[in-house]
Formats: C-alpha cells, structure tokens, sequence
C-alpha cells in the first residue's frame, strides 16, 4: 500500500480566534479521516517582513521563508484557509507566497492545492476562495475543484467547536476527499 500523501495546512489569517483556523481544523479532521498525513502549521510562526525586492537583494530570503519552501518541499498538497479581506485573499497569504516564490525552484509547482474560506457574511469567502484558486493555479498547483466555503460562520460552530449545520461537514468531507484522492494519484 503507497504512503498517504502528506499535506501542509496552514490559516491564511493571524488571528488566534480566526473563523478560518476553526474551519480549518474541521478540515484537517476531515483530510486525515480519508486518509492524509497532516501537518498544520501557524503563519505566526512563520513571521516575515512585507516583501521588498531591496530587503532581498539586500539580506536574501528571510530565515522564515527558507524553513516554510523546506516544508512545502516536503508535503505533498497544500489546505490554505483562506479569510476574504475586502473581497480579497489577504495581504499575509499574498506575502508569504512572495517570499516562497524567490526561491531559486518555485516550492508551489506540481502541488495540490485544496482552498476553503469561511466568512460572517453570506458568500462564505467565495471572492478570496476564487481569487486564491487562480493564485495557486498561477503558481503551478493542480487545484482541487469545487467550492468549499463557510457562510455565516460567525454562528456554524457550537461551544464544541462542532459544526452546527450538518450540510458543512460534507461539505468539508467532500473536499476532503478529493484532495486526498488528488494528491496520492499525483504520486505521493
């Protein structure tokens, strides 16, 4: 039997209580029920100045960035929740991407990538989903198709952190899936 694919999620938003890093912790459930390897990691942890092409020519890549394109190198697919900030992706997903991106091989190439976004508002994310789909795909992704949002999702969660709506568990199943299915058939 092939080794489960191994996938980096991570929460495009810096906020502890994020909507985003409460769907995306839904997801990563769902991912490693159908059969993923996951590893979440927190962009905090990750912190990198705004890109500037003088700060690069100046100091290179940032510590940061350099430990981030390791372990994107070493995952199969990527799960980017991703907030929409005034109907876009935001700036913090948009900066890390830039500073992956001056790696001397693009980290992003011939990876899958999976996208979900939750969002108070009644699109659930659509916009910086749609939008973040492009960029990965721009990127050199093979991104999973569909939509996997969360609208409303200032009241989807119950004191559990459990969905309250059983329509957004399938919904995080179904991607689940097919990013998993995508990846290993992509050779993981």
């Amino acid at each position: 039997m092939a080794a489960p694919p191994r996938i980096l999620a991570f929460a495009a938003s810096a906020r502890r209580e994020s909507l985003n890093r409460r769907f995306l912790a839904l997801a990563v459930v769902a991912v490693k029920e159908a059969g993923g390897e996951v590893t979440l990691l927190d962009l905090n942890d990750f912190a990198m100045p705004l890109y500037h092409g003088d700060l690069e020519d100046a100091q290179g890549l940032p510590e940061n960035a350099v430990r981030l394109i390791g372990l994107i190198g070493k995952h199969h697919a990527l799960l980017v929740a991703s907030p929409e900030y005034n109907s876009m992706f935001t700036p913090l997903l948009k900066n890390t991407v830039d500073w992956c991106t001056r790696a001397d091989d693009n980290p992003f190439e011939g990876k899958v990538a999976a996208v979900i976004s939750a969002s108070p508002g009644i699109y659930g994310g659509v916009r910086s989903l749609q939008l973040a789909q492009q960029l990965f795909l721009k990127l050199g992704c093979h991104v999973v198709p569909g939509q996997c949002t969360l609208p409303h999702a200032d009241k989807a969660f119950d004191s559990q952190g459990s969905p309250t709506d059983p329509s957004t568990a399938k919904s995080v199943q179904t991607m689940a899936v097919k990013l998993v299915r995508t990846a290993s058939r992509m050779g993981a």
